[in-house]
């Protein structure tokens, strides 16, 4: 993946003026409309191969919006009624909440890999996207699908077959990559701290990969980037210009969950968490600042460190080495539902 850079422009003419620009895939202009290209370029042109013994389809969780879920399970672990069930992933793609698809090759593959080398029931949300659908849009989407989930929870029998032949609902672990890691954080809290009654779900835990955090202030690795990184300083901020509020600063809560108006999380009674944190990426800091932070308030926080590896390794490499134990960690993490002392790879 191509360094993500930008170009904006304050020229005031009478046609509307390109205010921010991800080259080739994505323009927002001083009208407030937005021109949309072919995300592809981002992505390596090596097709993927294929991963096979898993069943996928996709299923409408909210009519309104058209918004639909991926549900992923492994063929060979479909069990008969009262058999062993298995724990559900849900997943947040990335992409700066402006890109992305959970239909994306790239983010699919991993979805494939989760649900047959866990083993796992996947669930691949879709989600709105900004600048058309600006923050909190996309967490209310995160919302809207735990309700859905819950009442597939509560229908029993009476659910989608492949989530009531399968889906232990009560081994439930919210994921997500870059901003789907956002995403996942804010989901999680939510439903921590009684915001959103989930019962009979119950959330085990959560991972972050990559996480997509902002603050105004800039961190070390932001003010002096590491080499060869896959992620840019100026694209992490044009995502959050076009994501965020209109005239909200990279201190919104959204963006930044320990900034001056964020809500103290002291009180929330979160899940384990495991913090995936590549090093080579202009957010490390962030990164394992937040695990810091929670580590502080005496939350159970597990941090495994890959060395060498740029934000969003695990889909911009998906059969690479670093990925390859990353799904060693997300096993351990998900069939133990515990945390241990940080980690380096």
């Amino acid at each position: 993946m191509a360094p993500i850079h930008f170009t904006m422009s304050g020229e005031d003419t009478a046609a509307p003026q390109v205010m921010e620009d991800l080259p080739g895939v994505l323009k927002l202009l001083s009208d407030g409309s937005v021109v949309r290209g072919d995300e592809a370029v981002l992505w390596p042109e090596d097709p993927l191969p294929d991963v096979p013994g898993v069943q996928w389809k996709d299923a409408l969780y909210h009519a309104a919006r058209g918004l639909s879920v991926r549900v992923y399970r492994p063929s060979s672990s479909v069990t008969a009624a009262g058999g062993p069930k298995l724990p559900v992933l849900v997943y947040f793609h990335g992409g700066g909440y402006c890109i992305g698809s959970f239909a994306q090759p790239h983010f699919h593959t991993y979805c494939l890999r989760a649900a047959a080398e866990l083993p796992a029931v996947v669930l691949s949300v879709q989600y709105r996207l900004a600048p058309e659908h600006r923050l909190p849009a996309a967490i209310e989407d995160g919302a809207a699908f735990l309700s859905w989930l819950r009442g597939q929870a509560e229908l029993g029998v009476g659910a989608d077959p492949w989530l009531a032949e399968t889906a232990d609902f009560g081994r439930t672990f919210i994921s997500g990559a870059s901003a789907g890691a956002n995403l996942a954080h804010h989901v999680t809290v939510q439903a921590a701290s009684s915001q959103q009654d989930v019962h009979p779900v119950r959330v085990a835990g959560y991972v972050l990969i990559s996480a997509f955090f902002g603050g105004d202030e800039r961190t070390a690795t932001e003010a002096d980037p590491p080499a060869d990184v896959s992620l840019t300083v100026e694209g992490s901020d044009m995502f959050w210009r076009m994501s965020l509020p209109v005239g909200a600063s990279r201190d919104h809560p959204v963006a930044n969950p320990f900034g001056p108006e964020s809500p103290s999380l002291a009180s929330v009674d979160l899940p384990p968490v495991l913090v995936v944190a590549p090093e080579s990426d202009v957010l490390r800091d962030r990164v394992m600042g937040y695990a810091a932070r929670l580590r502080e308030m005496g939350k159970a926080v597990e941090v495994t460190e890959f060395a060498g590896e740029q934000h969003g390794f695990s889909v911009l490499r998906p059969f690479g080495e670093a990925a390859n134990e990353l799904m060693l960690v997300l096993r351990r993490f998900v069939y133990t539902g515990t945390t241990s002392n940080s980690t380096s790879h």
